[in-house]
């Protein structure tokens, strides 16, 4: 896996040792790899030998794709090479060129010895140097994190198992380990708490307490050089201060750095002396400052220790919403990049600006014929839409800071547009009434959002020769800014000019064009756009492949580009009332169409996708039941007509699927040559709505109900249609997406823990967030609600922070930057405090004290700025409660946050959280006292800062999602180890696309681990465990619940390499976030807590096992009802438990319910109901036993013949044995005959499952075991 890394571009970061320790040395599936394509990229990597200057040689492994310059990368990072940058790679005194590829190299082969060569300095060569010095000394400082820039992000879990888990199993003695661990949880994870601090989200790293080399490295005021200085070879000064007080003075020069005799205000550029002239600053400043040289050694040793996925860039900024009081030190190079339009590591590029537009279409231009090709093409491709998100990012927040002059400076504010580093910026207002018609600025916040869908799916089909803008939407202090590459030469012309396909004014004026047309037509089927007429202001009808608003403009590098890709879905027509239109009746009956803020609302294309599955399966069922009418009427002779088709539910008489498909496909066959068969199939179309009538084929035209689009009269009929299939779609989204929604959370295979979760799972299945208070309803309405709390409880949490959010972005608008933080802690107070908030108006801390008496009696909201001070908690509350009425159509009842809390049991923590993620606000890490009816719950130094929120396209690594999905198909078909070596390869080709840090790579690692540990192999899923957890902490944040999910596996298998307390600190810190995210009552804390109890039964902490267990048993009990047998399991843990205290009246009251929900549920004979009967004779015996030894004491007293009782603590295996069945996990004996019987057992399962019987009566038929998933079904995501 190292080459593969090697080969991620930009993640070299991890050096050849930290590999070793990492464990991950060449695992890339296997000596018997049948893969033919893996040896395509992967050309077996060689040794090089690398000599530099005053250290030994050492052994570097390379692969020949690798470019020299990732071996610079290599050197820079190596704890005894770190501190060089200038240097040169040598092989036999030839110098390497640094973008060579090592292959390309004469001469270079295994054994090598490569030099490094000090070379002199330029001014670009000495910047970077003191920039790469600076982030050596930052190596470990984790503020770039808390204030998220470059791409750092934070991690915790180095803090639980102290440092680096692979080796630690190891060294622990397994006697001694249960004496010492300290099993007590804090008393806030304990169940039942209702402290929810905020502290421990981010427990204190010990690493992370700063070793201060130097007190101040900054450009010196000197700079730059004189004339008569550069003629002696100075490029620049510096000023530094030593840690022993000692201020000096350095030059840079192309020798080298030396001291020089300047002080602060005289200037002597003259080498001192001794001048101490050294190739790097390192090496000067450890001749003169002890200290240095003793702290950055120990830095450095630090540093190349920690787990290389703590240190590697993320590919996109995530930010935290807490962060600690970091204190603010002097940094030359952060100044430095604060006033340069620089980005990272821009000095790189010739030519400074980057023309994001060429490199953005460039890319895409890449040959893909193979996989090497393709490889190479999606690399590039994500990265440069990682560094186009970046940079689109800074110029956001620069152009709201209002740090960028527009283009366009007279017009008034809201209507400016901007230019900065190639890109083109827009706010999200409604300029020049251009949206007047459909829903002012409302539609111009919405229209973003949709465009970028839009690029999205456009970019996702991959047509070539057709060109998208890169784009990025970005939410920032109450503003949205559109983000866009340039079309070359678009600026120099007027838009009418340019635009050769689609309207610039909505319909009115149409042009169309051959080339687009034909690039159109290719995109057509995957997205599901029918080709169609519009008619101009001329009355001629022009031809069109998408909507009007889609303009096509050919650039002047004569590129193909479409824009304005907003109604790329057709419209929902739930939320756009038409007159004299009729919705179907179930929309009609769930109260719809609903007037929606603007006319935009579109589908989404998840919904459109479900939606035409949907409808070819009723095509195929539609064209079986006729056929088999056909050979019913064949067989008795009958010469009548064909009877027509069924019209409507044609579901109840509908035979199995597979005939359906059959029969389909021996239509397909007869090529239709058969009248009898091409009128089936006619009327089949017919019924299901397809454009095509000899094949199944269904798009929609997104025109329809675009006001102001005319459609010719000779289209009328396909217009009708098309009308309807809309609203059968928006039918098919109230009356199967949501209900199927609700059914998949009753049996607990949607699990939303917060807010993203469950926008995510209503996402999938099509629904659009503006449903959700529809969905709520819904759940309101379902017989089983109190199964579905859980759900209700993160929905309504969702709906008001939305709200909330919605009233706090136009809120924000009206604040002056220098009353921000007062205004955001003011805001945060009417919405989560009991106190009833009166803003202070900020004293001005530029006014003097005299003049402070007077502002003090001055009415509030008397200045015009200060409007935001105005708000009070009962306001705040009313405007949340109109918005989720009009936005939502919900009715919330509560008047105040307590009310709130009170009657939906939310947790203002959580609230707290949702609504600092969504708007981008960052606090303070304190506990807060919400509930303080004296004083407010914030003040203005508890608002550290507010972030962008950005949206942005994610492009794909398509062949590794390819082997990604074969490899866990072939997982649940039970072929194990097949499925394993493909889902390594599919870890190789996500590194070589996304570098090392990704979600999918996430997703892979976290599989990849459960195969380790189900086959037996437990320090491999550790390791492999271990990274899932630290980057779904870097890539998603350190408390999402993917991240609570990963640390749960984590636990599990470091139970079984029998390292318990980590084990244990590793659930604990699982359980205390999701208490924070989510609350106790969650069917998800069942499991977590059965985890805890079972831990903690196995070190003997039976009181506080008890507790964990029960609670477990509890909320089985309420989601999964009292007859599940998840809840007959739980009864079995805690009566273990029970009988290890020797209680055994209660261990068998225990056993006694599991037995009945076993008898009742899967009957006498099953082996789970007879374990659980030889279990209760056991306890029985045990609890006689014991009652005739009491007996015997009480009889004869002291000198009673006693019969010694067994009291067994649980052995190890017994606790692993329990934690695998409940997390869903059976270990398979890996011999022929066993994995055949297993995949004849899972086939068994699947015509079970399709054939259509619940899971919980599977369970009855399986020898395997209880938990009602496929052991091997490994839930990924």
């Amino acid at each position: 896996m190292y080459t593969a890394v090697m080969n991620g571009g930009g993640a070299h970061d991890l050096s050849e040792e930290e590999s070793k320790q990492d464990g991950a040395g060449d695992t890339d599936g296997g000596e018997d790899s049948n893969e033919q394509e893996v040896i395509v990229i992967q050309d077996t990597g060689f040794t090089v030998k690398i000599q530099a200057p005053g250290t030994e040689p050492f052994d570097l492994q390379v692969s020949p794709q690798e470019m020299v310059q990732e071996i610079h990368q290599v050197l820079m990072d190596r704890e005894d090479t770190c501190h060089r940058t200038c240097f040169s790679l040598q092989l036999d005194g030839n110098v390497l060129d640094n973008f060579a590829e090592l292959k390309s190299i004469e001469g270079l082969q295994e054994g090598s010895l490569l030099k490094v060569v000090e070379e002199p300095y330029t001014v670009r060569e000495a910047r970077i140097h003191v920039r790469h010095i600076r982030d050596l000394l930052k190596g470990l400082d984790p503020s770039d994190a808390y204030n998220g820039v470059d791409c750092n992000s934070l991690s915790f879990l180095s803090v639980f198992t102290d440092g680096d888990l692979g080796d630690s199993g190891k060294r622990k003695k397994k006697g001694s380990e249960l004496e010492q661990i300290d099993c007590t949880p804090p008393e806030h994870i304990l169940p039942g708490s209702k402290e929810r601090p905020l502290l421990p989200l981010q427990p204190q790293n010990k690493d992370w307490k700063p070793m201060q080399c130097l007190k101040v490295l900054t450009m010196s005021g000197w700079n730059p050089p004189p004339g008569n200085r550069k003629m002696h070879g100075d490029l620049m000064y510096l000023y530094m201060v030593t840690v022993e007080e000692r201020h000096i003075s350095i030059t840079a020069s192309t020798r080298g750095f030396y001291l020089n005799q300047s002080t602060t205000y005289t200037f002597n550029p003259k080498p001192a002396n001794p001048s101490f002239l050294s190739h790097s600053l390192v090496e000067l400043l450890s001749q003169i400052s002890p200290a240095f040289k003793k702290n950055f050694t120990a830095l450095q040793k630090k540093r190349v220790q920690r787990h290389p996925f703590e240190r590697i860039a993320t590919p996109f900024q995530v930010y935290s919403w807490t962060a600690p009081q970091v204190d603010h030190t002097m940094d030359c190079v952060r100044a430095e990049d604060a006033y340069t339009s620089r980005l990272g590591y821009e000095e790189h590029i010739p030519g400074q600006t980057r023309d994001w537009n060429e490199e953005l279409q460039t890319t895409r231009e890449l040959a893909r014929k193979n996989l090497p090709e393709r490889l190479l093409r999606e690399r590039a491709i994500f990265k440069v839409h990682s560094d186009f998100a970046a940079a689109a990012t800074r110029g956001s927040m620069a152009v709201i800071d209002g740090n960028v002059m527009a283009i366009n400076p007279g017009e008034e504010t809201r209507m400016q547009m901007f230019i900065w580093n190639n890109i083109f910026f827009s706010l999200g207002f409604d300029v020049r009434d251009h949206y007047r018609e459909l829903g002012g600025d409302a539609a111009a916040h919405a229209a973003p959002t949709n465009d970028l869908n839009g690029v999205r799916a456009y970019g996702a089909v991959d047509v070539e020769g057709l060109y998208t803008l890169g784009t990025v939407v970005v939410d920032y202090r109450g503003y949205r800014v559109t983000a866009q590459s340039i079309i070359p030469g678009i600026l120099e012309r007027e838009q009418e000019q340019s635009v050769i396909y689609g309207s610039i004014d909505f319909g009115k004026t149409v042009v169309s064009h051959g080339k687009y047309l034909e690039l159109l037509e290719r995109t057509s089927r995957p997205l599901k756009v029918q080709r169609h007429n519009v008619l101009n202001e001329k009355d001629e009808s022009m031809e069109l492949c998408s909507s009007v608003e889609c303009k096509g403009i050919i650039g002047n590098d004569g590129r193909h580009y479409i824009l304005d890709l907003l109604r790329t879905f057709p419209p929902d027509l739930n939320f756009l009332p038409v007159e004299g239109e009729e919705l179907s009746p179930e929309s009609v009956r769930q109260g719809f169409p609903r007037q929606h803020r603007h006319r935009l609302a579109c589908l989404r294309q998840e919904l459109i996708e479900a939606f035409v599955e949907h409808r070819y399966l009723l095509f195929m069922k539609m064209a079986a039941l006729q056929l088999m009418q056909q050979k019913a009427n064949k067989e008795s002779k009958l010469n009548g007509e064909c009877e027509s088709p069924l019209e409507g539910k044609a579901e109840d008489i509908i035979p199995g699927l597979a005939q359906a498909k059959e029969l389909a496909e021996s239509l397909d066959t007869e090529d239709g040559s058969d009248p009898k068969s091409r009128e089936v199939v006619l009327n089949a179309c017919k019924a299901v709505g397809s454009i095509s009538n000899t094949s199944f084929d269904i798009r929609f035209n997104p025109d329809i109900f675009s006001p102001g689009v005319r459609f010719p009269e000779d289209s009328a009929d396909d217009i009708q249609k098309q009308k309807q299939l809309l609203k059968d779609a928006g039918a098919f989204l109230v009356s199967c997406q949501i209900p199927s929604l609700v059914k998949d959370c009753l049996d607990h295979s949607a699990l939303p823990m917060d807010g993203a979760t469950l926008t995510e799972a209503l996402h999938q299945r099509g629904i659009n967030v503006r449903y959700l208070g529809n969905v709520l309803a819904f759940v309101d309405k379902t017989p089983a609600k109190a199964q579905l709390e859980h759900f209700y409880r993160i929905g309504i949490s969702e709906l008001i922070t939305r709200c909330a959010k919605h009233i706090f972005k136009t809120y924000l608008q009206g604040v002056e930057l220098s009353a921000l933080s007062a205004a955001v802690s003011h805001f945060l107070n009417c919405f989560l405090s009991s106190f009833d908030a009166v803003a202070h108006l900020p004293a001005d801390e530029l006014v003097s004290r005299r003049k402070n008496r007077k502002r003090r009696n001055r009415v509030p909201g008397g200045g015009d700025n200060t409007a935001w001070a105005s708000l009070t908690p009962s306001e705040l509350w009313k405007n949340i409660v109109s918005e989720a009425q009009s936005y939502y159509h919900f009715t919330l009842h509560c008047e105040n946050a307590d009310q709130v809390v009170e009657k939906y049991g939310l947790q203002k923590i959580t609230l707290l959280r949702e609504i600092s993620i969504k708007a981008g606000i960052q606090i303070l890490i304190k506990e807060y006292n919400f509930d303080s009816r004296h004083k407010p719950a914030f003040t203005e130094e508890d608002i550290l800062n507010i972030f962008p929120v950005v949206k942005h396209v994610n492009p794909k690594a398509s062949d590794a999602f390819h082997f990604f999905q074969s490899g866990q198909a072939k997982v649940q078909q039970g072929y194990l180890k097949e499925g394993c070596e493909l889902i390594n390869e599919a870890l190789n080709l996500f590194n070589n696309v996304y570098g090392a840090m990704h979600v999918e790579i996430c997703a892979c690692l976290r599989l990849l681990a459960r195969l380790n540990y189900i086959m037996g192999d437990h320090h491999e899923a550790l390791s492999n465990q271990q990274k899932a957890v630290l980057m779904s902490e870097r890539v998603l944040g350190v408390e999402h619940p993917n991240t609570i999910q990963e640390y749960m596996h984590l636990a599990l298998y470091c139970f079984a390499n029998g390292q318990l307390s980590t084990a244990l600190k590793l659930l604990y810190r699982a359980r205390y976030l999701m208490l924070m995210v989510c609350g106790e009552d969650h069917p998800e804390m069942a499991l977590l807590d059965s985890n805890i109890g079972l831990v903690l039964h196995g070190v003997m902490e039976y009181d506080l096992s008890l507790r964990f267990l029960e609670n477990a048993l509890a909320i089985n009990s309420k989601y999964h009802g009292p007859r599940s047998l998840k809840v007959a399991l739980s009864h079995h843990l805690v009566a273990r438990v029970y009988e290890s205290k020797a209680e055994f009246r209660s261990a068998l009251q225990q056993e006694k319910e599991g037995y009945t929900i076993y008898k009742n549920q899967v009957g006498e004979a099953h082996e789970k109901t007879k374990e659980s009967s030889e279990y209760l004779k056991y306890l029985t015996q045990q609890a006689v036993a014991l009652q005739r030894t009491m007996n015997e004491i009480y009889k004869n007293g002291s000198n009673a013949s006693i019969m010694p009782l067994k009291f067994t603590a649980p052995s190890m295996a017994s606790v692993l044995e329990q934690l695998n069945i409940i997390n869903g996990i059976i270990f398979i004996p890996l011999s022929q005959k066993d994995l055949e019987n297993l995949k004849a057992e899972v086939q068994r399962r699947q015509q079970l499952q399709e054939s259509g019987k619940s899971v919980e009566d599977l369970t009855v038929h399986s020898p395997l075991e209880l938990e009602d998933k496929i052991p091997m079904d490994v839930n990924v995501d």
